[in-house]
């Protein structure tokens, strides 16, 4: 989870969290220890991101600039493009190999700090800190937000809208396409992530999730209240199963045990799941873990 970049959380933190698990592996620091991978230990994403972003071209506005472009690139000019493009891949690899090594002594460094610290101290340590994004324990899914609609009445005849989503707003405007979001699926409530963002755009709890299923393999609907939110995901089913088993568990905690007689006399009338807003958690803030102590 952390590796994938599924924990969002500072640079600083991510190098403390593969200090600590090497000194789950290995105990203290010793030059003699197995050092695993850099991409075994920290998100590589983190380190591509610092890479310069390649060089935009504009497109040529004409045919048949196209078309002189085509000609030159088989020629002279094609072959001093191709030697372009290769000495600028040359120094990419070579600043990555130098943000490796930039991050691992930082990574190292961090790891002698723990000189003492017993495998299950650092593993303990560890989970503290990941506890910490209010996401923890969510499965996550990458999805692709393509349109919400507004469910007014029944909701027939209209039209899909391209979706902004604002935090905990009950409301979507129309925005200029789909965006690429963590569909954070929860023991209590469904979330949607930005990636690499700490809190969630907008929370749903399960009473507030009127349906959902599949449109076809690859299109997920979910409806919330007032609206309809239409995803693409390569991953359909096994979201559609995850929410599944939470909304079975949710409903059987809301019924009485057979052991147990109801507190209240029986009703005619179903089980109403809580409707409104999912509490909104604090803003995430770095907290010790417990049993530690400070002076």
């Amino acid at each position: 989870m952390v590796l994938r970049g599924y924990v969002p959380t500072s640079e600083e933190t991510l190098q403390t969290l593969a200090a600590l698990r090497l000194q789950s592996l290995n105990s203290d620091f010793s030059t003699h220890a197995p050092f695993p991978r850099l991409e075994e230990l920290f998100p590589p994403h983190v380190l591509h991101a610092r890479l310069p972003p390649p060089p935009h071209r504009p497109p040529s506005k004409c045919r048949g600039a196209r078309l002189r472009a085509g000609l030159l690139a088989g020629g002279l000019w094609g072959q001093a493009l191709a030697k372009q493009r290769a000495e600028r891949d040359q120094r990419l690899r070579g600043r990555l190999r130098e943000e490796g090594a930039s991050t691992m002594a930082a990574i190292v460094e961090k790891w002698k700090l723990l000189q003492g610290m017993g495998r299950p101290e650092a593993m303990a340590a560890y989970m503290a800190l990941v506890r910490e994004w209010p996401g923890f324990g969510s499965t996550l899914f990458d999805v692709d937000l393509h349109a919400v609609r507004p469910r007014l009445g029944v909701g027939q005849g209209q039209p899909w809208q391209w979706a902004t989503l604002t935090p905990l707003s009950p409301q979507s405007s129309v925005g200029s396409g789909p965006q690429r979001l963590w569909l954070g699926i929860g023991a209590k409530a469904v979330s949607l992530y930005k990636p690499g963002e700490p809190e969630p755009l907008d929370s749903f709890c399960y009473g507030r999730i009127s349906s959902f299923g599949a449109s076809d393999s690859s299109t997920f609907r979910l409806s919330v209240e007032d609206r309809d939110l239409l995803f693409e995901t390569s991953q359909v089913d096994e979201i559609a199963q995850l929410l599944n088993t939470y909304l079975a568990s949710a409903g059987a905690q809301r019924l009485p045990r057979p052991q147990e007689p109801p507190t209240s006399p029986p009703t005619s009338e179903p089980t109403v799941l809580p409707q409104g807003l999912c509490p909104a958690a604090g803003p995430w803030q770095h907290r010790p873990p417990v049993g530690s102590s400070h002076s």
